[in-house]
Parts: C-alpha cells; sequence; structure tokens
C-alpha cells in the first residue's frame, strides 16, 4: 500500500498546472452512453476514478480508449453496442459515480442494473432523489440485493423539484430527459460547474437544454443524440488545494490553468486571511502568508452549495487555519461525517475541537511530523498541506485515497520545491 514521505518548511516556488476535473469528467464519460457515435473528451486527468469508469463503461459492452502522455489527456469512448447494461459492484465499489450511469442507461437501453454507489465514507449520498425523478419520468425501480433495477419502455418528461440540492441527481436526471418523451423541467438543480460542463457535452451531442448553471433547467427531449468533442473544465477543487499550499508555505506560487471565476469563495476567504492573490485569465498567483511570509489571519467558512464555500475544499482550509493568527470556526453544512481528518491533524499538533458539525481550530500551532492515515480524498490533500509546514518528516499511509481524484499530485508538489516522495507502487506506471 502506497505511502507519501512529506518533509516540511520549503515554500513553494515556481508554476503548477491544474488539470481536468474528474467530477467533470466522470459524468461526461456516462454521457457517452447516450449516442451510438463516438464521443471525444480532451483534459481527461488520470487518476483512479477514471480508470474505474473506463472498466465500467468496458464492461457494458463499449469500446474505451484513455489517451495520456502524446494523446494529450484525450480519451474516445463509443457505446455502439450495450451488451450488458450493469454497473457491477465489483467494479464501482470504490466509486460514488456509479449513479451517474443509471439515468443514461434507461435513456438509451431501457433498462440497467446499477450496483449502490461506495467511494469516501464521508457521510450519506442517498440516491432517492434520483429514483424519485426517474420514477416521476415513467421508470419502474426496484432494489434487489444491493442492486438497483430500472425499466422503461421510453422516459417521459416531467416537472421535477428536488427535495435538496444534489450534484449527481441533476446530472443524471439531466442526462435521462434528454432523450425523454417530451419536455422537463427541474427546479431547486445544483449550480456547480460540473453540471454546465455537463450540459454543454450534451448541447454539442444534439441535446436541448436550457438554464444549466441556474437553479432551474428545462430539457426538450429528442430522439436520438449523435457524437462529440468537448473539453473537460480545469479542477476547481485541485486549483483551490495549490493555491492553499502556497498560501500555508509562504511561497510565490503560479497555479496556471485554472478557471478562476469558479473559485470565488476561497479566493474571497485567502483574502480575508491576508493571503496576496494575483488573479489572472486563466491563472492564479499567491505571494503571501504561511511560514515563510506573513502573518495569516483567521476566517471562519461555512460549506455550502455552489457558488458558496465548497465541501471539497474545507479540509484543505482547515489545514490553513491551524497556521493562522487567532480562532477559525469551521462548519461543514453538506457531509455529515466529513472531520475525519481532525483527528490526524490533532496528531500532527493542531489545536482543534468539534461540537457538532463545526469544528474550532485555535493558531497558531507548530505542527510537527508524525505517522497519519488518510481516511478520503480531501482529507489527504489536507494531510499534505499539514506536512508541508510541519518539523521533521510526516509519513502518510494510505494515499491510494489520494490518487482517485488528484493527478500525479506529488510530482507536482516536488516539481515547485516540496520534499514529497512516494514509498510503493507507483499509480499509472509499470
Amino acid at each position: 500500500m502506497d505511502k507519501f514521505v512529506v518533509r516540511g518548511g520549503n515554500p513553494l516556488l515556481g508554476t503548477i498546472k491544474v488539470s481536468g476535473a474528474k467530477n467533470s469528467a466522470l459524468p461526461c464519460m456516462a454521457a457517452a452512453i447516450l449516442t451510438e457515435d463516438e464521443v471525444i473528451l480532451e483534459n481527461i486527468p488520470q487518476v483512479r476514478d477514471i480508470e474505474t469508469e473506463r472498466k465500467l463503461l468496458t464492461s457494458m459492452g463499449a469500446e474505451v480508449e484513455l489517451g495520456y502522455g502524446r494523446a494529450q489527456h484525450r480519451t474516445h469512448i463509443k457505446c455502439a453496442i450495450l451488451s450488458d447494461p450493469v454497473a457491477k459492484y465489483e467494479i464501482v465499489k470504490t466509486m460514488r459515480a456509479s449513479s451517474l450511469v443509471l439515468g443514461p442507461l434507461i435513456a438509451r437501453t431501457g433498462i440497467a442494473r446499477v450496483a449502490m454507489p461506495g467511494g469516501c465514507a464521508i457521510g450519506g449520498r442517498p440516491i432517492d432523489l434520483h429514483i424519485k425523478g426517474l420514477e416521476a419520468m415513467g421508470a419502474t425501480i426496484v432494489y434487489d440485493h444491493g442492486y438497483l433495477e430500472a425499466r422503461a419502455d421510453r422516459l417521459k418528461g416531467a416537472h421535477i423539484v428536488f427535495d435538496k440540492i444534489t450534484v449527481t441527481g441533476t446530472e443524471d436526471l439531466l442526462m435521462a430527459a434528454t432523450l425523454a418523451e417530451g419536455e422537463s423541467v427541474f427546479e431547486n438543480c445544483a449550480r456547480e460547474p460540473e453540471v454546465t460542463d455537463l450540459a454543454a457535452l450534451l448541447t454539442a451531442m444534439g441535446a436541448k437544454i436550457e438554464g444549466a448553471g441556474t437553479s432551474t433547467i428545462r430539457i426538450q427531449g429528442v430522439s436520438k443524440l449523435h457524437g462529440a468533442r468537448h473539453r473537460i473544465n480545469p479542477d476547481r477543487i485541485e486549483a483551490g488545494t495549490f493555491l492553499i499550499a502556497g498560501a500555508i508555505t509562504g511561497g510565490d506560487l503560479n497555479v496556471d490553468s485554472c478557471e478562476p471565476k469558479h473559485l470565488g469563495a476561497l479566493i474571497a476567504k485567502l483574502e480575508e486571511c491576508g493571503v496576496r492573490l494575483d488573479v489572472g485569465q486563466d491563472n492564479i498567483r499567491v505571494r503571501s502568508g504561511g511560514s515563510m511570509g506573513g502573518e495569516l489571519k483567521a476566517a471562519n467558512i461555512s460549506t455550502e452549495e455552489y457558488p458558496g464555500f465548497p465541501t471539497d475544499m474545507q479540509a484543505q482550509f482547515m489545514a490553513l487555519a491551524t497556521q493562522t493568527e487567532g480562532t477559525t470556526t469551521v462548519t461543514e453544512n453538506i457531509f455529515e461525517n466529513r472531520f475525519m481528518h481532525v483527528q490526524e491533524l490533532i496528531r500532527m499538533g493542531a489545536n482543534i475541537t468539534i461540537s457538532g458539525r463545526t469544528a474550532t481550530v485555535r493558531g497558531k500551532s507548530p505542527l510537527q511530523s508524525a505517522a497519519v492515515m488518510c481516511s478520503d480524498l480531501r482529507a489527504s490533500a489536507s494531510l499534505v498541506l499539514a506536512a508541508l509546514v510541519a518539523d521533521g518528516e510526516t509519513i502518510l499511509d494510505r494515499v491510494y485515497h489520494l490518487d482517485r481524484g488528484y493527478e500525479h499530485f506529488e510530482e507536482k508538489l516536488r516539481g515547485v520545491g516540496a520534499q514529497i516522495r512516494r514509498m510503493g507502487d507507483v499509480f499509472g506506471k509499470k
């Protein structure tokens, strides 16, 4: 099992390039199910969840070619024949995005058998909103030994008001509605950039969609979609993680190939902390704060759906809060079990207490190296950030969590001066 070994104390200096967004790529790959033609996706990140999705689509009968290196992260998917419309548990048990194939499979083939999703153990991700929406569109769904079985001759357009904002639920039903008969109107939709990215691909495939990126989306169903070429958005969470890496180490770091307009809530909080940011069209330079620069100030955060502060940046911001002057409160409103990194940060010397959904961080704490355990994807990143400023050499176990969503994370950090190395089998290399 792979480990990271990190020696703290180095400011990060130079340019670091952001990869494509995993959370955009996964639904866009699932969207290829909706057509017999080839779908070409560019800027696909080389991470474990993408490989899992490739195995999933291939197991259904699709042809999937993941291209890296000279292929410039370009992926070709052709679902001409879907001989086995089943999302098998042994493939999807490590990935919550398995539910994203439910809608497109029913819309395209009239039948789907999908294992209940897995992924990070950060709290409940109920699939009931997917089921409720698909049933409103005419699908019959039963639960059978850990699988959802869904059937429909052809889905019908429906007016659906989501009980709560759900990103995967919005994406799943959006895909299903593109081939439904008649018009669908969805209210209380997720507004995340990943939803907008998926809608852009679907539109390029011939779908008729209005309002993506707002709380109300209208879809006029069509009888058939065609192939398309689409470039995946930059990963806003990876970009945010690197911004905090630059701030916490007091470096001079240029985060390149990102989309600053997707990072508004984080940028505002970093500036509130006293971090100097120079925001460009597709890059952000971070030049202050941390152990080697000026003093950082505490700033409270409360996670919300986009455009609020993202839950996927909560753990990383908490690592930064350990190095600020004053007391920070971190309130987690999205997932009920997303403080598993706290005990590991405490092992490194952080002063953090938890009461319900709120963590109180008292800085500025001198962090020390320790052996720590990664519990989920973003918790892994927060522990790396803490290790970058800790005294001594920190060993992080179970970094396979991090490999699910960050492309060549340690290599990118090492390229800007971090002392970090991997022990064990290197993902993506023989």
